[in-house]
């Protein structure tokens, strides 16, 4: 990633099971021909696809769904100048199959702001890459952990 930095790159594994434990994330997409960044509560799905719960009438569906995204989920703790970091970039769609839907509704992410119509959107996990800092400030400090 960044060649001498004080980090040490994750590699896909270890990137997923750190995602795991995250409930948080950032989901980034283009909105009106600008990055746009949105945090969102999420799931892996078995294959390390990042799975989102939202209203099927949102800005965000019809933003993403056929689009190439990145999504970012971390965790730092200022007072031991550790942490991780963990992006999936892919393609973003909107789950379509049934039985797929069904499945989700009972082991997915749940909604943190219900909708009368939700959708889940499936980021396929086309390159996932971390970078994890344990216990000191790298050469440039905690600042460029971001």
């Amino acid at each position: 990633m960044y060649g001498n930095d004080g980090f040490r790159e994750l590699q896909r594994q270890e990137c997923l099971r750190l995602l795991a434990t995250a409930q948080v994330g950032r989901i980034v997409h283009t909105r009106h021909a600008l990055p746009a960044v949105l945090p969102v509560n999420f799931a892996l799905d078995g294959d390390g696809a990042v799975l989102l719960r939202t209203s099927a009438d949102s800005e965000l569906v019809r933003a993403v769904d056929g689009a190439v995204v990145a999504f970012e989920a971390d965790e730092v703790d200022t007072a031991a100048h550790s942490g991780w970091s963990v992006v999936v970039t892919g393609r973003a769609s909107v789950v379509t199959d049934p039985a797929d839907r069904r499945r989700l509704a009972r082991s997915g992410p749940s909604s943190w702001v219900s909708s009368p119509r939700e959708v889940f959107v499936r980021i396929d996990p086309e390159l996932v890459t971390g970078r994890e800092l344990a216990g000191g400030l790298s050469l440039y400090g905690l600042d460029s952990f971001f």
